[in-house]
Parts: C-alpha cells; sequence; structure tokens
C-alpha cells in the first residue's frame, strides 16, 4: 500500500482548514451539523485577511468553524461568499473536492442519504486499491465530499484511523488543465512524497463532464510530512468540446464550493515570496498566533500557509 516513489522530507505538515465557500451560511452549518460536526467558532473575516487572500470583497462576512469530536483540530471552515449560479461541481479547476476518512462508509451512506447532501457516488472500492471503500456527495454550496474507509488492514494503510464515524479531511483533491505542471509544482517546491501516476477511468468525472465512458483521466497522489495527509493531483484537459474551465468567481470573493485549502509548513520562508501579501501572525482557531499567508497556486487556486514549527 505504501508505493511510494520517492521518499523526500516535506515541508508540508498537515492540513489545517477546508475552506467551503457557501451562498447560504446557515444552511449550510445545519446541513454538517448533521454530519456530526461542532461548531468551534464564529466570526466575521477581517480586512487584513480578506486582502491576504486577494478576495477583498470578503471583508465582513460571516464564518463559522467546524470539526467533529475524533478530529478537533482538523476544521471545515464554512465562509458565506456571493452565490455563482453557473457553478458546477468537478468541472472546473483548483479544490475540486475534500476528501474525509470515515470508520463505517455504509453507515455514513445512510447519513448522508439523510442528510441535504446528494450522493452522486455510492460506496465502491477502488480499481487500483480494493481494500478501500468511497462514496462521494455534493453539498448545497456545490462542494464536492468523498467520504473514505479502509477495510482493510488499517496498521499498514496509507489511511489514517478514524477517530470518529466521521474524522478529518485526509486528501485534498486539485484539479488543472496541466497535470505535470500542476503535480510538479507541488511535489518539486515543498519536496512531497511522490506515488505512481494512475491513468483512471473516473465515472464522476465523466459524468460531471459529459465525457464518454472510456475516457481516461491523469491521476495521482503525493505525501505531505505527517501520515495520512496527501494532494490527489486531476487532470481536467481542456479543449474544443470540453466543458472543463477555470472556476467561475463573483468579484473580489473566494470560489464557491471547495474554495480554499490552509497547509500548515516547515518553509514559510520558501511561500513568503509567492504571498499575496506578506505572512503576518493571526490570532484565532487554527491560526493559533501563527504566521499565515496565502499564494495563489498553479490552477488556480487558493492555498492559505500556516506556520508549523521545524
Amino acid at each position: 500500500m505504501n508505493d511510494w516513489t520517492s521518499n523526500g522530507d516535506p515541508l508540508l505538515t498537515r492540513f489545517r482548514f477546508a475552506t467551503v465557500g457557501t451562498g447560504d451560511l446557515d444552511g449550510c452549518e445545519q446541513d454538517y451539523g448533521s454530519l456530526g460536526y461542532h461548531v468551534r467558532e464564529r466570526g466575521a473575516v477581517g480586512e487584513d485577511l480578506a486582502a491576504s487572500w486577494g478576495t477583498p470583497g470578503m471583508a465582513g462576512r460571516r464564518y463559522v468553524i467546524l470539526s467533529t469530536t475524533g478530529a478537533s483540530d482538523d476544521y471545515i471552515r464554512l465562509i458565506e461568499t456571493d452565490p455563482v449560479p453557473e457553478y458546477r461541481a468537478l468541472t472546473t479547476f483548483g479544490w475540486a473536492a475534500f476528501e474525509i476518512i470515515v470508520d463505517d462508509v455504509h453507515q455514513v451512506h445512510e447519513l448522508i442519504k439523510a442528510s441535504a447532501f446528494t450522493v452522486i457516488g455510492e460506496p465502491k472500492p477502488l480499481q487500483f486499491m480494493p481494500s478501500i471503500v468511497a462514496m462521494q456527495a455534493v453539498g448545497s454550496s456545490g462542494e464536492c465530499l468523498y467520504f473514505t474507509m479502509e477495510s482493510g488492514d488499517r496498521s499498514t494503510s496509507i489511511l489514517p484511523r478514524p477517530r470518529s464515524l466521521i474524522d478529518r479531511p485526509f486528501i485534498l483533491v486539485i484539479a488543472g488543465p496541466d497535470f505535470d505542471a500542476l503535480r510538479n509544482w507541488y511535489c518539486d517546491l515543498f519536496d512531497l512524497k511522490r506515488r505512481p501516476l494512475r491513468d483512471s477511468r473516473i465515472s464522476l468525472i465523466q459524468t460531471a463532464q459529459g465525457l464518454a465512458p472510456d475516457t481516461v483521466t491523469r491521476m495521482t497522489t503525493a505525501g505531505l510530512r505527517d501520515h495520512g495527509y496527501l494532494f490527489e493531483f486531476d487532470e481536467y484537459p481542456p479543449g474544443p468540446g470540453l466543458i472543463a474551465r477555470p472556476r467561475p468567481c463573483a468579484p473580489g470573493m473566494l470560489p464557491p464550493g471547495c474554495a480554499m485549502a490552509s497547509i500548515a509548513t516547515v518553509a514559510m520562508d520558501r511561500v513568503a515570496p509567492l504571498a499575496i501579501t506578506p505572512p503576518v501572525r493571526r490570532e484565532g482557531t487554527g491560526y493559533d498566533g501563527r504566521l499565515a499567508c496565502t499564494v495563489r497556486g498553479p490552477a488556480g487556486e487558493l492555498i492559505e500557509f500556516i506556520e508549523e514549527a521545524a
């Protein structure tokens, strides 16, 4: 299972926030509450923080920080944004999905069916790792969530051990038009642990983008320093007759759906020159007085980096 093709010392350690942009913050909070998420902090986005994201229109917008009992310091952050009616999940570049480790995917499936989330993929084993069983759903704000279980030996799995029925995001999925540029930017800049490339027939992407059933998607994952934190890179090829495109976004706002990822790093000096605004110390849940700054990645995605002690 641990078929790494490189073994560096990654400069990214773990995830801090998986941020969802929503046009209905109160409704979205209720949706996640039905899955066992609890509020850890409420507030409004300050002007300085909004500027650091390159989204001045977010100043004053309400947010809620959530986590489950098993993953009290791995957060999903919901932030109110202006609606973008034309946005559809799994059709645009940037953060495509947040994948969450669960203890029993079949029990979660029943929970999701009774919630405001829409199931778009029933639980089934992965093509290349059949002991891993995953399902997929889309929330009311267009965010795509994968829920994944290790049904085999959890002591040797690449997946983290769940500490509650629904635990934490452990894979953040990034889609882009140039697969090699996307993967290499993250892996080279941060010395991530690479895994084999896969040519996969991913029915979710085929359905969302109207692709033929035999369409192959290039994809792979890469590991951060801490166990059970990975990126997945998916290729969304653009071109005539294809619908993949940059994420539509209201002016000055965060993108809809899976809007931004916040990652802990031991190499703030490496990302600071790329930042939208210089790193500053930020207080509050998930920041805790650490330096933070935001970078726009190669697929247009927003990545907030938060300082981690080396």
